[in-house]
């Protein structure tokens, strides 16, 4: 799919950083990151070469999932500041050419928010279909097998009904009824309301599990699943995830969103590839800008597997008359350079940053901050909490404060931040980064400024090429002219390379600083060139 960049919206030509706000900057003294913190770094944010920032929930909320637990849709949280510090916020990232897109979470709300405690009340109460109910089993237990994401039963007894409420994750997280149209005309509501205050775009909480089974059946077993795996992968997840009705919910948002000039949305969705591609909208590409593409997250971390996932993924969205996007890391998904490893971590870093498609950065990312080891007195995370014999379901690794400098806060906070500092701040921050050129966060920055600049990188076409060794993964981006042709190395050798497309090609860029060589790719490189 050939494109201009002239012709590309924000969205697509951009990079989108996300910023988890209670660990990016204090600016109270609580030792919890706020919107007034963020205000403060936008020059260094803008300094980055992106293009918006999206935010997890800010929402007000009782925080027993971190704000994906909403008890008012259209305020915010006193621990993030108000309504007044949030407009402040954009005016100032629009003033620097900065958009800004909010953590959208209507799969269901906070059991504290009045919706909720009137639909619990009584059974005929007018807001008791706006939530999902179930009498008891004959034996007086949960209504089928349905479980949570978090572990255990996805269903909670209401004493004072007699009847149990569905949740996905956990008990103070009630799931909203989409069949209702009120409940969806609410919602609609919610994008209109932050877009008059400005929001740019929308990251929709997990859109595909929006619609359930309206007769509730039970889920059969994954005959995969072992013991010591979460608890929600024991199940197929047929009647809670990606049913058909789902996306005429999402066409419904998407119809809300485009009375406003150039706002989009983020679906995130975890699902195979193909599965992936009806939620650009099938006939006529009005459901998500951009459904969430996780796979490089997903996908073995070696050339083949990479290559591959890659070239399927950019034909699939190419059939699908999409545009395609990439991440690497986010609040829920370990630091990718922890998963990848050190001498991996600049080839991730360029293969982000050069794919064609919208790439999504996770905040610390830029610097190559890595998973905490949280001590088990300081685990805040539901998800670990509740399943205490599964490893690797804690989120709080990827969640620790960004790291600014090497003072006793690391200039987050000057307060005992909500979550342990990275061990390593004091050599890993921004300060110290900042002033070296060879640094990861200048890396970055060099990365990000070469895609600016480049028609190819920016709008061009991708094509994969063989290079004839197992560890090369090499594509080249082609628009407008321009032929850009990028050379990543997996593996811990060094190789030679006999490709014509570098005869008289000029080095733009390398992992490893220097001028490089057209006939050689050392050991863990990445290779940025312009083709002659």
């Amino acid at each position: 799919m050939t494109s201009s960049a002239a012709s590309l919206k924000w969205w697509q030509h951009g990079i989108i950083y996300q910023i988890y706000p209670r660990s990016f900057q204090d600016s109270s003294g609580d030792g919890v990151g706020d919107l007034r913190g963020v205000t403060q770094r936008l020059d260094y944010l803008a300094s980055l070469g992106i293009e918006a920032i999206w935010f997890s929930p800010i929402f007000r909320s009782p925080m027993k999932d971190f704000g994906y637990d909403v008890a008012d849709y259209k305020d915010i949280d006193p621990l993030f500041g108000d309504l007044q510090d949030f407009d402040d916020l954009v005016q100032a990232a629009h003033q620097r050419g900065l958009k800004v897109m909010l953590d959208f979470v209507p799969n269901h709300s906070s059991d504290e928010h009045p919706w909720f405690v009137e639909a619990r009340s009584s059974r005929d109460n007018p807001k008791r279909d706006w939530y999902m109910w179930r009498d008891p089993a004959p034996d007086g237990g949960v209504p089928n097998n349905w479980k949570s994401f978090f572990g255990g039963d996805a269903w909670t007894l209401d004493q004072q009904t007699g009847q149990y409420y569905l949740h996905q994750f956990v008990s103070g997280q009630p799931e909203l009824n989409w069949a209702n149209p009120e409940v969806r005309q609410e919602m609609a509501d919610t994008l209109r309301f932050w877009m008059r205050r400005g929001v740019d775009g929308f990251r929709v909480d997990v859109i595909w599990l929006l619609a359930k089974d309206p007769e509730y059946r039970d889920e059969p077993r994954n005959p995969d699943w072992r013991p010591g795996q979460p608890e929600h992968n024991s199940l197929q997840h047929i009647y809670t995830q990606d049913l058909p009705l789902t996306h005429q919910y999402i066409r419904e948002l998407r119809a809300a969103l485009d009375e406003f000039p150039d706002r989009m949305m983020v679906g995130e969705i975890y699902l195979p590839v193909e599965q992936l591609m009806p939620y650009y909208g099938s006939s006529d590409g009005l459901e998500c800008h951009l459904p969430f593409n996780f796979h490089l997250i997903l996908t073995p971390w070696r050339a083949h597997d990479i290559r591959a996932l890659v070239d399927d993924y950019d034909a699939a969205v190419t059939r699908a008359g999409g545009w395609p996007n990439w991440v690497l890391g986010n609040h829920d998904q370990h630091r990718f350079r922890s998963r990848v490893g050190d001498a991996q971590y600049r080839v991730a870093q360029t293969l982000l940053l050069t794919l064609r498609g919208t790439p999504t950065v996770y905040y610390g990312d830029e610097i190559g901050m890595q998973n905490v080891e949280i001590p088990a007195d300081r685990v805040q995370d539901p998800a670990a909490l509740q399943q205490p014999d599964v490893p690797a379901a804690g989120r709080d690794p990827e969640r620790t404060p960004m790291q600014w400098d090497d003072t006793p806060g690391a200039g987050f906070s000057d307060a005992e931040p909500w979550l342990p500092l990275a061990p390593d701040y004091q050599q890993v921050n921004v300060a110290r980064q900042d002033s070296d050129p060879r640094s990861d966060l200048n890396y970055f920055r060099a990365l990000t400024r070469l895609r600016r600049e480049s028609a190819a990188l920016t709008a061009g076409t991708y094509r994969s090429l063989d290079t004839g060794h197992a560890d090369v993964f090499a594509f080249v981006r082609e628009a407008e002219g321009e032929r850009m042709l990028v050379l990543l190395n997996f593996g811990a050798q060094a190789v030679p390379l006999d490709l014509p497309e570098l005869q008289g090609a000029l080095l733009r860029l390398s992992s490893l600083g220097g001028a490089g060589e057209a006939n050689s790719l050392s050991a863990n490189e990445a290779q940025v060139w312009t083709l002659a």
